[in-house]
């Protein structure tokens, strides 16, 4: 997307015609696309990786880093308050999950494993990302 939307779906329904299913199953249903498969892992030009429910700029790619994880990883969000987080015990695991604050949307979960200077790992699902190219991506 690359402009905000400023109509979000308000149920269900409209969010899953509004996506398509891969991303639907993603940032509506918490799921995970597979290791390594997703489009956005290897990219390594300068922009900003938005929400692909809303379009809300989420990650810069001067944050990025390769974790060996198999999804993109950042090292902090664009701005404060544009990711919220909860506690999430799935999978037998309690892990901290994270979500676009603007729509709600599901976007992959946040380690305390990362490179300095924060220490963090945003680790993300391509599918609930989309780029965008610019020359002068922000800081």
């Amino acid at each position: 997307m690359d402009n905000l939307s400023t109509d979000l779906p308000a149920s269900d329904n409209e969010w899953q015609s509004r996506l398509a299913p891969e991303r639907y199953q993603i940032l509506r249903l918490k799921g995970t696309e597979p290791a390594f498969s997703g489009d956005l892992l290897n990219n390594h030009e300068s922009g900003v990786f938005q929400c692909a429910g809303c379009g809300a700029a989420l990650f810069s790619s001067q944050d990025k880093f390769d974790s060996g994880s198999g999804w993109p990883s950042f090292t902090q969000a664009l701005d404060s308050g544009v990711i919220t987080s909860q506690t999430d015990h799935s999978h037998a695991m309690i892990r901290t999950e994270i979500m676009c604050a603007r729509c709600g949307g599901h976007l992959g979960h946040v380690f305390n494993d990362g490179p300095q200077p924060t220490g963090m790992r945003y680790c993300v699902n391509s599918l609930s990302l989309e780029f965008q190219e610019s020359k002068n991506a922000p800081t």
